[in-house]
């Protein structure tokens, strides 16, 4: 993986995973668990039927699968780096009833929070499990792009946190037992860098203590 920020970008990670049938796995495995734990996450939120749902990163739709038939026909859509990856998803997550609910066509390939033909207007942006795969200046760069692109209610993303700079800079053991990192993958940052990147995108972010799979912390920002 020498030269990659993120496993993500191994050239044939995706097409090998994808071969071998392993599309929940790539994404961390715990599929019910952790997609349980997200719908939970946004109904506390105050997520509603009749909201529009944007989910970057959406992957083979583990969270897409539960709000397609959660929400009104037609409110969710999903990015992702792997455009194969959230086909399968479609194909092999969502039962026909949840299908003639989303268009293909709202599921976006998108590596760079471009949002291609997307609508401007969502009511939640969901990014849940992407910046602990990248490092700090990818999510200034994300923050940016959300803020400049899309009028949004809440945007919702997971970090994982050091708690101060001398354990940023080392190996860190967050509270589910995964070791994070100031310098690969998996990502730790600092709350006062979120914080300062928010900002700068501007943004006000609050910390939530929400218990999320493998210690990532819940972060939501508004303008």
């Amino acid at each position: 993986m020498s030269g990659h920020v993120s496993p993500y970008l191994v050239p044939g990670f995706y097409e090998t995973a994808l071969t071998r049938g392993r599309h929940r796995d790539i994404i961390g495995g715990r599929w019910d668990e952790t997609g349980r734990i997200q719908m939970d996450m946004l109904l506390r939120l105050g997520l509603q039927p009749q909201h529009r749902v944007l989910d970057i990163g959406c992957g083979p739709l583990r969270t897409g699968c539960r709000l397609v038939p959660f929400l009104d026909p037609g409110n969710y859509w999903g990015t992702d780096l792997s455009g194969a990856l959230m086909a399968t998803g479609y194909r092999q997550e969502l039962t026909e009833a949840d299908r003639a609910r989303l268009p293909e066509g709202q599921l976006v390939e998108d590596g760079n929070f471009d949002f291609p033909g997307l609508p401007r207007a969502f009511d939640l942006v969901l990014c849940f499990a992407v910046f602990t795969h990248l490092p700090l200046a990818h999510l200034g760069h994300g923050l940016r792009r959300v803020a400049e692109r899309l009028d949004f209610g809440l945007f919702a993303f997971t970090v994982f946190l050091a708690p101060d700079a001398v354990a940023a800079a080392r190996p860190y053991r967050q509270p589910d037992g995964v070791v994070t990192h100031g310098d690969r993958t998996p990502w730790h940052v600092l709350a006062e860098d979120v914080t300062r990147l928010a900002a700068d995108a501007g943004l006000k972010v609050d910390f939530r203590d929400d218990r999320l799979p493998r210690g990532q912390v819940l972060c939501v920002a508004q303008r």
